[in-house]
């Protein structure tokens, strides 16, 4: 399979790479780089890559694939906040303009990266896939409207699906710490406390980033007639956790460390509890590698063989939101 994947350079799509070359697929890979020597360790090279901003593919550069999975976007809350505008040009435009560039193109299957934080504000009440959406922020806003665009594009030829992915967390070559479990753990061992800027009630649902991408290739090679125009959360039943139990846990890991409730956010309004029944219905034989907990001691293990430091803590290196003021990326595209 000859597969395109935007956001090749990023927290998942490192991984994603990885996975696709070692089944023996042929990979594209499509990022502008912008959190180059933001790396934590090394990862696998596509066979070709384009060197481009997501905006600006065309149909030369998306003909002759068989799949496209496509990553690349302002990736969080705060990130999409920062500018609304820009955030709605990458994570919407240029996602339903890369979807029907697909379309005409003839590939057949297009994976979008979507987000259970569509569901918003919801509790402890496990949501499925026929939940009502209340997003809170703009990069939520940004991923329904490019879901509920691209399912329109649907046909007998063209099969999009829409993976509405839990929460990330774990290593990665490409690390990121501003997620909330990574986020807890290094600030753990860089800083002595876990601090937690809400309450500590928000429910969150987690999932590892390994295994976000898994499913990616798991719904890639399934059944047309399983997945066509799905729309699925993508994680595991037991992986919904309090933003609380998450402290908890990573103090289990780090026994040294304080919970300090700074309550910065207040009730953080964003809290949902979620079903993945569906994913295990048409994925009958797709499980999580990952645990929480699993996940947590691999990422402790690479913070002491790295002898991960406040130093790192405090820099740009690791947080996204960060590291795109330093780039300058935000100001350019706005003026484009």
């Amino acid at each position: 399979m000859k597969v395109l994947v935007t956001g090749h350079r990023g927290y998942i799509g490192v991984h994603l790479v990885q996975l696709l070359k070692e089944g023996g697929h042929t990979v594209t890979g499509c990022d502008l780089d912008i959190f180059a020597g933001c790396d934590w360790g090394p990862s696998a090279a596509p066979d070709h890559t384009l060197h481009k901003d997501v905006r600006d593919l065309t149909m030369e550069d998306v003909a002759g694939h068989d799949c496209v999975m496509h990553l690349a976007a302002i990736s969080n809350d705060p990130m999409g906040d920062l500018d609304a505008s820009l955030t709605y040009s990458i994570n919407r435009d240029a996602s339903v303009r890369l979807a029907r560039l697909a379309k005409v193109a003839g590939i057949p299957r297009f994976l979008f990266a979507g987000s259970c934080a569509i569901y918003g504000k919801k509790g402890s009440a496990p949501l499925d896939e026929h939940a009502s959406f209340e997003p809170l922020s703009a990069y939520a806003r940004s991923k329904v409207e490019a879901e509920e665009e691209i399912r329109l594009l649907a046909d007998k030829n063209f099969c999009p699906i829409s993976l509405r992915n839990a929460t990330a967390y774990g290593a990665s070559p490409m690390l990121r710490l501003d997620l909330v479990a990574n986020n807890l753990l290094a600030c753990a061992f860089a800083l002595g406390d876990i601090r937690v800027m809400s309450d500590g009630t928000p429910w969150r649902p987690l999932i590892h980033c390994k295994d976000i991408a898994r499913a990616f290739i798991a719904l890639a090679e399934a059944p047309n007639a399983s997945v066509y125009n799905l729309a699925v959360n993508v994680g595991g039943n037991s992986e919904n956790y309090q933003v609380k139990d998450i402290a908890e846990m990573v103090k289990r890991l780090v026994p040294a460390a304080q919970v300090v409730f700074t309550g910065e956010v207040g009730a953080d309004p964003r809290s949902y509890c979620v079903n993945f029944d569906l994913l295990s219905q048409v994925l009958p034989e797709f499980q999580l590698e990952y645990t929480l907990w699993k996940g947590l001691e691999e990422l402790h293990e690479q913070f002491v063989e790295h002898h991960f430091s406040a130093a790192d803590f405090t820099s740009d290196k690791y947080f996204r939101l960060r590291a795109i003021k330093k780039s300058g990326f935000c100001s350019h595209s706005s003026s484009r």
